[in-house]
């Protein structure tokens, strides 16, 4: 092939990629259904900045209440699909959406074996997602749960389903629970840190936005993970009136089990008072209606010298803009006299 025909072959396949994302791009999703599984089944949507330990605390909430006698289905919603590393010792899970593809390629349905996994009473999964600039996530997430209840999702017996959201991304598909009542309540992860406490606060602004519409969702409350004791995050859970189901310190054990993907919920660990703790107040939390604060009430949750409180906004000109002296030239408008 000359190198003139493969570059319009390149040319082709890229328009034909571009079409696609346009065309998924325009697609209304399926609407997707708002019932609960059984009566009994508490959904919980956890949410929180990236990296702030939403995996890290979910795989050891989850494994405690699994040790307690508990059923509990832990669904990772991340295009990352980290949230049941940890869970199964720092093994990939294979995701609902890569598993849907590959099946259908081969003309075969996917079965639960083929997407959930299990390891001492804890049930997991992972939804998946796009790569990087192939696809839209929310997007992802919508298509994960149409295939969820097409497996009997609502039939399911859990007593608690801990599904794991990626709290600064705002797109529609992220915020599917609180928007169509797919959760009872939502649990933030936070730490003392104000971007953090930023996200935590955007979703409290969510739930107060869908209960203004009528939704009945509702903030159970915070998770203060590497807990400093500097108080911010504890502020925030003042001022937004919800409560602190647990503070997770930051300590050095924890950060290092936690790299070697060792769970330390477990009854009679170190640790294990602290997930005990959580689980009780994650299940006897009701789901309350938050307040969030506003961009200045947040800032003033932390110190002068960290919010720049003391900055003064100074408007620019039309000379900042540019390089030279501009000149002020008179208006070409037209004024009429009134007649």
């Amino acid at each position: 092939m000359s190198a003139s025909c493969g570059a319009a072959v390149g040319m082709l396949d890229m328009q034909v990629h571009a079409d696609r994302l346009r065309m998924e791009a325009a697609e209304e999703p399926a609407q997707v259904a708002t019932g609960v599984p059984t009566k009994t089944t508490q959904i919980i949507a956890i949410y929180g900045k990236g990296g702030i330990g939403k995996s890290f605390t979910l795989a050891n909430l989850s494994y405690m209440m699994a040790q307690q006698g508990k059923k509990v289905l832990l669904i990772g919603c991340d295009p990352k699909s980290d949230t049941t590393s940890l869970l199964f010792g720092g093994r990939a899970c294979p995701t609902i959406l890569e598993t849907s593809a590959r099946k259908k390629a081969a003309g075969d349905q996917v079965a639960i074996g083929d997407v959930c996994f299990k390891r001492d009473g804890v049930f997991a999964m992972e939804l998946g997602g796009p790569e990087v600039g192939r696809g839209c996530g929310g997007r992802g997430i919508i298509h994960g749960f149409e295939l969820l209840e097409k497996l009997g999702f609502h039939e399911w017996g859990f007593d608690y389903v801990l599904l794991d959201f990626l709290g600064d991304v705002v797109c529609g598909g992220f915020g599917l629970p609180i928007a169509r009542d797919m959760c009872q309540k939502v649990i933030i992860v936070g730490s003392n840190d104000l971007q953090s406490l930023y996200v935590a606060n955007n979703v409290c602004s969510a739930v107060e936005y869908f209960r203004k519409l009528g939704g009945n969702v509702g903030v159970a409350g915070i998770v203060i993970n590497k807990d400093d004791g500097t108080g911010e995050a504890q502020a925030f859970a003042d001022a937004a009136g919800v409560p602190v189901l647990a503070a997770i310190p930051a300590h050095e054990d924890i950060r290092r089990k936690s790299a070697s993907y060792e769970i330390i919920g477990r009854p009679g660990g170190r640790w294990s008072e602290v997930f005990e703790g959580l689980a009780q107040n994650v299940a006897d939390a009701p789901p309350l209606r938050p307040s969030p604060l506003s961009q200045d009430a947040l800032l003033a949750l932390f110190k002068t010298e960290q919010a720049g409180r003391d900055v003064r906004l100074e408007p620019a000109t039309t000379e900042d803009m540019c390089a030279a002296t501009v000149e002020n030239r008179r208006s070409l408008e037209v004024i009429y006299d009134a007649v």
